[in-house]
């Protein structure tokens, strides 16, 4: 009788249980990375003034994904704020952002594959800021001057508008690019007559250097400056279901950030950006918190990026025609105020600027 070899079936078992007990490969984790178009005072990682503030500084996405270990946060903030923002994006190194308008539209004219999916922050001053005693009162009494002003940024259309209202532009007004620090520097050594920029004069008036001459909010609302969060065209693709939860989480933040109950909180929150809460609050004073926070892609705010859009030609900030009525993709907005029973939350506006009935 012929022997049978259990030989060959004893080693091919025992291959199969050493490769069982292999541990299996842990899955790559995906990385989210996640770009602010501005920094903290002595460039601290931290924002103010926003929901995206809110959400970083207050952990809201990290709580959204606190039971996924395969996924990680990476948050950047750029001192050279939406340029900045803009060549990342370029160089595909950011999965969402948050920038103004302009920088934003000036990406979609050069070709970035984004999609717009909610507001981060609305209706938000620009200020001019003069040294202390200058006879500077008015934008006309900018005609010749020397202004500071970061090109490229939100604060650049707005300004842009403003001159332009008041018969004023870029060839009767000798312009400065100077980011932030740089302009507030330039001010108070008066290297510059004026400069246009946000909440950091605030902050160098109560400091007895400058004088604040003008605030949009005290002229004409439209001047106002709007920030979005953007997701690129590729990773909302491949993860839509993490550009949803990316969504609620902001969500989240602006609902909280909301609430009158929470002002105080709010400022704290936003003081770790290096501004004092005396200059934060003294920014969030004249508006309802809901106001300022709205998430909302209502007409009101597709109507200003439209005209945003074409001003930015008009002015030569851009070169060509922006579309801008593929950008919005409110699908996920939507389901997250849906899911979170805050459909009528905030209030939503006309192209007008007149409130609707919800």
């Amino acid at each position: 009788m012929a022997r049978i070899s259990f030989k060959p079936f004893l080693v091919a078992l025992a291959a199969l249980g050493v490769w069982a007990a292999q541990p299996a490969k842990a899955a790559e984790p995906l990385v989210i990375r996640l770009g602010y178009a501005g920094v903290g005072a002595d460039n601290r990682q931290f924002a103010s003034g926003n929901t995206w503030a809110t959400a970083h500084a207050g952990g809201f996405l990290e709580e959204e994904f606190k039971n996924d270990p395969n996924i990680k946060l990476e948050w950047y903030f750029f001192r050279g704020a939406g340029p900045a923002v803009n060549e990342a994006l370029a160089n595909k190194q950011l999965d969402f952002a948050s920038q103004g308008d302009l920088p934003s539209i000036i990406g979609r004219s050069n070709g970035l594959k984004t999609k717009l999916l909610l507001v981060g922050g609305t209706r938000r001053p620009v200020y001019l800021a003069v040294p202390k005693g200058s006879p500077i009162k008015t934008i006309e009494d900018l005609k010749g001057r020397k202004v500071a002003l970061q090109l490229g940024t939100n604060n650049h259309l707005s300004a842009a508008k403003v001159l332009a209202a008041h018969g004023l532009s870029d060839k009767t007004v000798s312009i400065i690019n100077l980011d932030a620090s740089s302009a507030n520097a330039a001010l108070a050594s008066k290297d510059v007559d004026a400069a246009f920029g946000d909440t950091s004069f605030l902050r160098l008036k109560e400091q007895g250097l400058v004088e604040i001459a003008y605030n949009s909010n005290d002229d004409n609302p439209i001047f106002s400056r709007t920030g979005s969060t953007f997701v690129t065209e590729d990773f909302e693709k491949a993860h839509p279901d993490i550009t949803a939860r990316v969504v609620k989480a902001f969500v989240k933040a602006a609902q909280w950030s909301s609430e009158e109950q929470n002002r105080e909180a709010l400022i704290a929150l936003w003081a770790k950006s290096g501004t004092p809460e005396s200059i934060l609050r003294a920014d969030l004073a004249p508006d309802p918190l809901a106001f300022r926070h709205s998430p909302l892609i209502d007409p009101f705010i597709i109507g200003q990026y439209r005209t945003r859009a074409a001003q930015s030609k008009e002015f030569g900030l851009v070169r060509r025609d922006v579309s801008v009525d593929a950008w919005f993709e409110p699908k996920y907005l939507d389901a997250a105020l849906k899911e979170l029973g805050l459909t009528n939350y905030w209030t939503r506006y006309a192209d007008d600027g007149k409130a609707l009935v919800n």
